[in-house]
C-alpha cells in the first residue's frame, strides 16, 4: 500500500545511496576509476530498499524505525556491492577473461569481497550508520504524522 512513510523512506535511502556513492567515488576509489552507471544503479537500489524494507517496517515505534533504517541500509549496501560485482564480472566476461561460465560465477564472489573490502572505511561506515538512523527516524515520524 502506498503511504507517505514509504515515499519518504524511499527518498531518504535514495539520498543516502547518492551521498554514499559520491563518497566512494571521491574518497575511496582511485581517480582513474570509470564508474559508468554506478551512481544510478545505487540510487535505484536505494529507492527499492527504502520502499520495500524501511517503508514497510515503520509505524511501530522509534526504536523499531531506527532498527528498520539500519536493516534497510545494510541491505542497500549488500545489494549495491552485489550488483556492482555482477556488472564487473559481465564486463570482464565480455572481454573473454574467463575460461568457463563456472569461473565467471566464482569471480562474482571474489569481486564481491574485493569491492566490500574497499567499503571498510571509517568515514563510509559512519556515514551509512548516521544516514540509516536518520532515515529510520524520519520515516517513523512521517508514519506517525501522516497516515
Amino acid at each position: 500500500m502506498t503511504t507517505a512513510a514509504r515515499l519518504v523512506a524511499a527518498l531518504c535511502l535514495a539520498g543516502l545511496a547518492l551521498i554514499g556513492s559520491r563518497y566512494i567515488m571521491t574518497s575511496i576509489m582511485p581517480d582513474t576509476t570509470v564508474f559508468g552507471y554506478f551512481l544510478w544503479v545505487n540510487i535505484v537500489l536505494g529507492l527499492v530498499a527504502g520502499w520495500r524494507i524501511l517503508g514497510s517496517r515503520v509505524g511501530r515505534g522509534m526504536a523499531n524505525g531506527i532498527s528498520a533504517g539500519i536493516t534497510a541500509t545494510a541491505a542497500l549496501v549488500f545489494w549495491g556491492v552485489t550488483a556492482q560485482a555482477i556488472n564487473e564480472m559481465l564486463r570482464l566476461a565480455l572481454r573473454h577473461r574467463y575460461g568457463s561460465p563456472m569461473e565467471a560465477v566464482i569471480a562474482v564472489f571474489q569481486l564481491f569481497l574485493d569491492f566490500g573490502a574497499h567499503l571498510l572505511d571509517g568515514g563510509f561506515i559512519g556515514l551509512m550508520v548516521v544516514g540509516a538512523v536518520l532515515s529510520g527516524m524520519l520515516a517513523e515520524v512521517v508514519s506517525r504524522n501522516w497516515r
